[in-house]
């Protein structure tokens, strides 16, 4: 990375800690020094000291005009565009955002514990919405592709991993008008951020129970895209199992899976493109881990096997899942749609009912990447248990029918890039802009 790419990072639940550091090290104004500040109890109140250290000394700047911000990334495989505003809070009647996705209250907590000490909101959420439905004049996407095709951006940046960013300020107040009629009457859906927008609704929550009335908690941060224009990719993720060998995690799903183990020297590629197949015809899902573990050691959760990385890697194909046994498992009430994802089998077939696992913060790691799940794996003597994606109209009709997925089932992108915009409501800044 270099000039302003070195001061922005991924958004902070996908940072791990080898890529943390590394961040840290690229600049001492990287935006993760706000938005990881640390795990202590002063944590929140170092970040807010941080952001008013670099708001007073210039580091960051205060843009005075009334905007939206036109945001777009670009790299081989296609181009995404949206608008970063503000957005209202609400019900999902009332605001017209929608999420599907379960969270966990800890990172809640600890977004909004560092959303009201900072007075900010440091990172967008990602919200999704149908551009292709009627409006009344132009559309957002008309106007901020003129915008785009004809200005200069406020600043052009690449990084590391290949993609150009590019931000145009949006202050012409017609244009601002009609991207704001465009947007009044349509809904979206959360893509990324259930546990930021948990916060938000949870701080507004707060101030509303002190008799704050009315203010900027009322509203917050996000990045809003049209997925006609530019369709979202979705990705997997995926669980680690620290402490219960494949070996073991593979027999006790024969219970209700065909489990078939891959031909000894199965690199990951060819065992995901398995994954892939198999996929195509129902529920399925890959285990691996560390070798010493995949050997056959038994151990339960918490046995820590020790892993040999001069072993094979073991790799156990599981697909067919019982429909009795899956129907026995789900919760009463959940729909068809709901019942049938890898997402649902998993937490409530896989984890709970073979493995005995109830899905926590603790026992179930979470990881984006395939990579980075075999290798935790191996390092807690543990299971990775790789998924495919869950498809976009899966998600979105599952959202529609007022349901939500198992916490952290989808990985919506490309992902906007933290610390272009944040956006401030301290005590002289009590209106939206």
């Amino acid at each position: 990375m270099s000039g302003i790419a070195n001061v922005t990072s991924p958004p902070y639940d996908v940072i791990s800690g080898g890529s943390l550091a590394h961040l840290r090290a690229a600049d001492p104004h990287n935006v993760v020094r706000l938005i990881l500040p640390g795990t202590g109890p002063d944590a929140p109140k170092a970040a807010a000291a941080l952001l008013a250290e670099w708001m007073s000394d210039g580091v960051l700047i205060r843009d005075r005009m009334p905007s939206l911000y036109l945001y777009e990334q670009q790299n081989g495989s296609g181009r995404q565009r949206g608008i970063i505003g503000l957005v209202g809070l609400g019900t999902p009647d009332s605001a017209g955002i929608l999420p599907h996705e379960n969270v966990m209250p800890g990172p809640v907590a600890g977004r909004r514990q560092l959303m009201a000490a900072t007075e900010a909101n440091l990172e967008p959420i990602f919200l999704v919405y149908d551009g292709t439905q009627p409006g009344n004049g132009l559309t957002a996407t008309q106007v901020t592709d003129e915008v785009a095709e004809t200005q200069t951006p406020l600043l052009s940046m690449r990084t590391e991993d290949g993609v150009t960013h590019k931000l145009w300020r949006l202050a012409d107040p017609a244009g601002l008008e009609a991207i704001a009629a465009d947007l009044a009457c349509r809904r979206a859906l959360i893509a990324d951020g259930h546990h930021r927008y948990a916060a938000y609704l949870e701080l507004q929550a707060e101030m509303q129970a002190l008799g704050r009335g009315a203010g900027p908690w009322d509203y917050g941060l996000a990045f809003l895209v049209d997925s006609a224009a530019s369709p979202p990719r979705l990705g997997a993720i995926h669980r680690v199992l620290p402490g219960l060998a494949p070996a073991c995690a593979a027999k006790l799903a024969r219970a209700a899976f065909t489990v078939q183990e891959l031909p000894p020297g199965t690199d990951q590629a060819t065992a995901l493109a398995r994954l892939s197949r198999a996929g195509q015809a129902g529920n399925a899902f890959l285990l691996t881990g560390g070798a010493a573990a995949a050997g056959g050691g038994a151990a339960a959760p918490g046995g820590g096997a020790r892993h040999d990385p001069a072993g094979d890697q073991a790799w156990y194909l599981l697909s067919c899942p019982d429909p009795v046994q899956v129907a026995a498992a789900m919760p009463p009430g959940a729909s068809p749609h709901w019942r049938g994802l890898d997402a649902s089998v998993m937490q409530q077939l896989l984890l709970a009912r073979l493995w005995g696992i109830t899905d926590n913060e603790q026992d179930v790691l979470i990881s984006h990447y395939a990579d980075e799940a075999v290798s935790q794996a191996a390092e807690t003597g543990g299971t990775a248990v790789l998924l495919n994606p869950v498809p976009f109209d899966a998600v979105r009709e599952i959202a529609e029918q007022g349901e939500q997925v198992p916490r952290k089932s989808t990985s919506f992108g490309p992902k906007p890039r933290t610390g272009l915009v944040l956006r401030t409501f301290g005590p002289r800044e009590r209106h939206p802009a």
